[in-house]
């Protein structure tokens, strides 16, 4: 079956490629790093947990996702319980962390399950596929080298340091993009659902089973826009397609 031509925006980390459980791995182990180093103070790996997110969360609103954000996340937080517990700063220690929180760019790229099968069948259909990704230059084209994504979007990439309404409205207007046909598929309710439906777009929302506190805004309705919420990625194209169905009997009726 033939649909009209859709233009579909899709995420890279945590929607085509896993991201979040490679920075949940150096965490724990960071977790145990700081409970060993302050062992006579008693130190939680909740109380631990809590400051780094905050210091993390606070530090993507101010640089973006500037690869050495994270390490320095790691650091500030080893050095906010120094201060509080009296405990001499290491430099050795801050290395080690630097080291660590480094580490999660060079982990080996898994894609999401499904990928090329759902981006075959977008393709297959007929609709023109972008990708549309936060970060820097170097680290998401390793990615998408690796994954052989050009493929399926060509020279439509667009890497940016800060995912937002702004950043997303100048793609859309650099392509002439017709809004009533444009998608975004995404994890981030954030940095790709909120811009979406914030520009007159539609957007199909990953929902992932353990969610990035710095993801979670509430959104704002918009009557141009549909939302739909999914849990595997295999399904964007049957959303995508029935909205087009629906749509298309709203006007036959209409």
């Amino acid at each position: 079956m033939s649909y009209p031509k859709q233009h579909i925006l899709f995420d890279l980390d945590d929607t085509l490629v896993h991201c979040n459980k490679y920075f949940d791995l150096i965490l724990n182990h960071f977790f145990d790093l700081l409970q060993e180093w302050f062992a006579t103070h008693n130190l939680t790996k909740n109380t631990i947990r809590e400051k780094q997110i905050e210091i993390d969360v606070a530090g993507v609103h101010q640089v973006g996702f500037a690869s050495e954000h994270f390490p320095q996340s790691l650091i500030d937080t080893y050095q906010f319980f120094s201060e509080q517990f009296g405990r001499r700063l290491d430099f050795r220690e801050e290395q080690e962390l630097r080291s660590l929180g480094r580490s999660v760019y060079e982990q080996e790229i898994e894609p999401y399950p499904g990928m090329v099968e759902t981006l075959n069948s977008l393709q297959k259909a007929g609709h023109s596929l972008h990708l549309y990704t936060g970060g820097e230059q170097i680290i998401q084209e390793r990615k998408i080298e690796q994954m052989k994504l050009a493929t399926y979007f060509n020279e439509r990439i667009y890497i940016r340091q800060h995912k937002n309404v702004e950043a997303l409205e100048e793609i859309i207007q650099m392509n002439g993009l017709d809004r009533s046909i444009t998608w975004m598929i995404g994890n981030s309710l954030r940095t790709d659902v909120s811009p979406a439906l914030a520009a007159g777009i539609h957007a199909v929302y990953l929902k992932q089973p353990k969610e990035w506190i710095y993801n979670m805004v509430e959104l704002q309705k918009n009557v141009n826009s549909v939302m739909y919420t999914i849990q595997k990625l295999t399904e964007v194209p049957r959303v995508i397609h029935e909205s087009i169905q629906l749509h298309q009997q709203k006007r036959t009726l209409g």
